[in-house]
């Protein structure tokens, strides 16, 4: 059956807006190239984009030109604010961006394990306020909140997880009433995956796992270019894969056992002790990546303590990728970003020893960042879930939230 004229508007409106998103600002004669739709259909669009707040002329373009073909419309960046937060053991970041993804504001705070969880969920919430006070936002549309541990994929609420601080549940609990936002709560290591496949270095792979080495470890799996978490939310949860060089077997309560015990970062810090490395740390990161930073300037110990590390990293590797085939492993996390190419070139050679697929090995491309990044593209897409979204006007459509 075709579509109704007004069906047809809004799905043509829709594919003129993700263009303009991912392309910046185009002429009415290039949507019309991109979109394949008429010129009266081009310009009947623009129109009503204008008309509903989501676009508009941001300059001209052929010189002396003038007429339609010659504006340049972009999208209203403006229309919608959005934040990120990534919440770790001990600190908490936070970035506000606008609707084209452009960062207005950052902020980074430590949080102490021991305060109560209460006043320190108050403490992130704050900080979140400041900073989109300071980003000049009135008022946030989508805010994406990055958290170790397992979020329940029909839910979307962090679940209890041994070992977590108590503050990250309630600091998710109260933000939507705080905010009047839409809250969207992710693994940390997702968040990551979907940074590195639009922005890093897994663009343009429909396959990919990314591995993830900070305080402990973790993965995330992105198939056929969707994200995969599991029927609980727990697809990646590699700290438990039992492991040759552990004192035991992991159980349903403790990683320790597991992978977890080889290669989080109390582990890579004893290793790299053992091989005479020494370092000292920076605030906000896992100890083990300044052993790791300093290995290449350690001469020969330096060697051998990456060429330890990289066995160590490609049991989890190889483990991902006899199950998955993915042809590619991205090191992320505090830990491999400080290993580097140094770091990513030795595990895939032990991979390729350990297993008969081929499989590249790359170190994130966007290090610290990944998670920040990761939630501040999902709380985008939030957005543009329903202000582009073929029906009701996005204007209308706006009116009507919280």
């Amino acid at each position: 059956m075709p579509a109704s004229p007004s069906t047809a508007r809004a799905i043509n409106d829709r594919m003129a807006l993700e263009h303009l998103q991912r392309q910046g600002p185009l002429t009415a004669a290039q949507l019309k190239q991109l979109t394949g739709l008429s010129r009266p259909t081009v310009a009947d669009l623009v129109e009503r984009l204008q008309s509903s707040g989501l676009v508009h002329i941001v300059g001209e373009s052929g010189g002396d030109r003038r007429g339609p073909n010659a504006r340049v419309y972009g999208i209203v960046a403006d229309r919608a604010h959005l934040a990120g937060l990534d919440i770790r053991t001990g600190s908490v970041f936070v970035v506000v961006a606008d609707l084209l993804g452009r960062t207005l504001a950052e902020a980074a705070a430590p949080v102490d394990d021991s305060t109560d969880p209460r006043e320190a969920a108050e403490q992130a919430a704050s900080l979140l306020d400041h900073t989109v006070k300071e980003a000049g936002a009135t008022r946030l549309h989508s805010v994406a909140v990055g958290a170790p541990g397992l979020v329940d994929p029909v839910t979307g609420e962090l679940r209890d997880s041994s070992g977590l601080p108590a503050w990250h549940r309630r600091l998710v609990g109260v933000l939507p009433d705080r905010l009047a936002a839409d809250v969207l709560v992710e693994n940390e290591t997702n968040l990551a995956a979907v940074a590195e496949q639009r922005i890093g270095a897994a663009r343009d792979h429909d396959d990919f796992a990314l591995l993830w080495l900070g305080l402990s470890v973790g993965a995330a799996v992105v198939i056929g270019g969707r994200l995969r978490r599991g029927v609980s939310g727990g697809a990646g949860e590699i700290s438990f894969l039992p492991v040759p060089g552990t004192a035991g077997l992991p159980s349903s309560t403790g990683c320790d056992a597991g992978l977890h015990g080889l290669v989080c970062s109390a582990a890579v810090r004893e290793l790299a002790l053992r091989h005479g490395i020494g370092a000292t740390p920076a605030p906000h990161e896992p100890s083990a990546a300044a052993y790791i930073r300093a290995a290449p300037g350690a001469g020969a110990a330096g060697a051998r303590f990456l060429d330890d590390l990289a066995d160590r990293v490609a049991l989890g590797a190889a483990a991902l990728t006899t199950v998955l085939d993915p042809g590619l492993v991205v090191l992320s996390g505090e830990l491999g970003h400080a290993g580097g190419e140094a770091l990513a070139g030795r595990v895939e050679k032990r991979l390729a020893a350990l297993c008969p697929l081929r499989t590249e090995v790359v170190p994130t491309a966007l290090g610290g960042a990944a998670v920040l990044r990761g939630a501040v593209l999902t709380a985008r897409d939030a957005a543009q879930d329903e202000l582009f979204r073929p029906g009701p006007s996005p204007a209308r459509a706006l009116a009507h939230r919280g």
